[in-house]
């Protein structure tokens, strides 16, 4: 995989945004809402806004919370959220069919050497022998919503470990929270989620560790930046001055938090920051922990896996989950970011 440092990732993002007619910034305090999860792998957002990358791109950035990726999706085609980052999910594919949104960057990406996305067991599971994911045959298999990345990451380990799909129940839960609740209380057997979150569970005995995503899927492209199709095709002074701001953040968490070049006090100041967004009901001793546990690589200048993408579609295509004829450019507009 072709890999591109701060410099060449931002260099390209200054020329898609003077392509786009974006200089100095284009507009005076134009508000938009970004949207989000209490994640720490949604960094980048927050460091833009809290260094006033946004604002010095002319941008007032307002953020939506949400719990899931299908309802962001959602606010993204309805016109509640401008900008989002999350998991590519059938409902945001299905969205694209429709000319309602568009990828137009890479986030948060599976990398080998950093800590990603583990697999966890639940401990009545793991007591009954479900220690490595070639255990799973027979098992429950916990997801917010059919078509989720949960979904898409629990079937492809199923399928890499020669398990039958009528072997892996998977389990709707809505919400992050609910899926918690039911693996630590043994509702359900297993479940894949980012560090920051498995981490702790973790170390508080409530869970076990039993695999890494990374092994599946090495170069995942766990989350994508989207907008509505309107945006990407028609507001692209705007869309652009967005990646560029965003792509900034993404730099310094990387810098202070992953490749740890920015030096211990940058480190500590970036954790600081994140807090303010992730954990924010912990004391700091506490969640400084997590965060610093749970950080993995955000993609320099946005840049999209293009490979993992496809991946992505043709297994929502192969479940049926969407129309056969969605193509990948019907999905992401690749004229903003470069292509991993």
């Amino acid at each position: 995989m072709t890999k591109l440092n701060r410099r060449q990732a931002l260099a390209g993002l200054s020329a898609a945004a003077a392509m786009a007619g974006v200089g100095a910034p284009a507009y005076a305090s134009t508000k938009i809402n970004v949207g989000a999860l209490r994640f720490t792998s949604h960094a980048a957002s927050f460091v833009a806004f809290e260094r006033g990358y946004f604002k010095d791109a002319g941008l007032d950035v307002e953020f939506r919370f949400f719990e899931a990726a299908q309802p962001m999706a959602i606010a993204i085609a309805s016109g509640d959220a401008d900008y989002a980052v999350t998991s590519i999910t059938g409902g945001l594919i299905s969205l694209a069919e429709k000319g309602a949104a568009k990828v137009i960057g890479g986030a948060l990406q599976e990398e080998k050497g950093v800590d990603g996305q583990m697999l966890l067991a639940s401990n009545a599971a793991y007591e009954a022998g479900l220690t490595t994911a070639a255990a799973l045959k027979g098992r429950s298999f916990g997801m917010t919503t059919a078509g989720s990345s949960f979904h898409y990451m629990g079937d492809k380990i199923r399928s890499a470990e020669g398990i039958a799909e009528a072997d892996l129940e998977f389990k709707p839960l809505q919400k992050i929270g609910a899926i918690i609740g039911a693996l630590k209380t043994g509702q359900i057997d297993a479940w894949a989620i980012v560090p920051h979150i498995a981490k702790p569970l973790i170390a508080g005995g409530g869970v076990k560790q039993i695999g890494m995503i990374a092994d599946y899927l090495p170069e995942y492209q766990v989350t994508t930046v989207f907008t509505s199709a309107k945006n990407a095709a028609d507001e692209r002074a705007k869309t652009a001055a967005f990646l560029k701001a965003f792509a900034m953040g993404a730099a310094d968490f990387n810098a202070a938090l992953i490749d740890r070049t920015a030096g211990e006090a940058a480190a500590e100041d970036m954790v600081k920051l994140v807090h303010k967004y992730v954990y924010a009901d912990q004391p700091y001793e506490k969640a400084s922990v997590s965060i610093r546990n749970g950080a993995m690589r955000i993609n320099a200048g946005a840049a999209l896996n293009h490979a993992s993408v496809q991946d992505q579609l043709d297994w929502f295509k192969a479940k049926q989950l969407v129309k056969d004829t969605v193509t990948f450019d019907v999905l992401v507009d690749a004229s903003y970011v470069a292509k991993l």
